[in-house]
């Protein structure tokens, strides 16, 4: 009996987003899509709503802090290890409006032992950075996909 060979580390990245974005209803909740993962990166984008606006008419800081917070999740996660986050924090750079299409891009800073660093940048539709997310993760006990004995 032959053995499938075992996955790249790219299709070992996707199949675990899979299996996160199947669970994940916040993200769909909100019209995010994701639309890139790869070992210790991710991209995801939303357009901003009405229903996602403040008392200023700019988007709410909340739902940024969200798209960028997902971003890191399947960056963090792109290893098929269960990864939480430790600490976050965001810096809003200029305000975003209604109908602006937001593109978060995570990136590995540092992987060691269980604890990530990751960097996810906010960009508008022109490209424009709005704003700059750190997030500190911790990998924790179990996997996204079955692992082979």
């Amino acid at each position: 009996m032959t053995r499938a060979s075992p996955m790249t580390p790219i299709e070992l990245a996707q199949a675990s987003a899979e299996a996160m974005w199947d669970n994940d209803c916040a993200s769909q909740a909100l019209g995010m899509t994701l639309e890139h993962t790869a070992p210790g990166e991710a991209t995801l984008s939303m357009t901003i709503t009405q229903a996602m606006s403040n008392g200023h008419g700019h988007c709410h800081g909340g739902f940024m802090f969200t798209l960028a917070d997902s971003a890191f999740a399947f960056a963090c996660n792109s290893y098929n290890q269960m990864t939480v986050a430790q600490h976050c924090s965001i810096t809003y750079l200029t305000p975003v409006h209604v109908g602006d299409r937001l593109t978060a891009t995570a990136r590995e800073v540092s992987r060691r032992g269980r604890s990530g660093l990751y960097d996810v940048r906010l960009t508008n539709q022109a490209g424009d950075a709005v704003g700059e997310f750190r997030g500190h993760s911790r990998t924790v006990k179990g996997t996204h996909l079955p692992i082979d004995e």
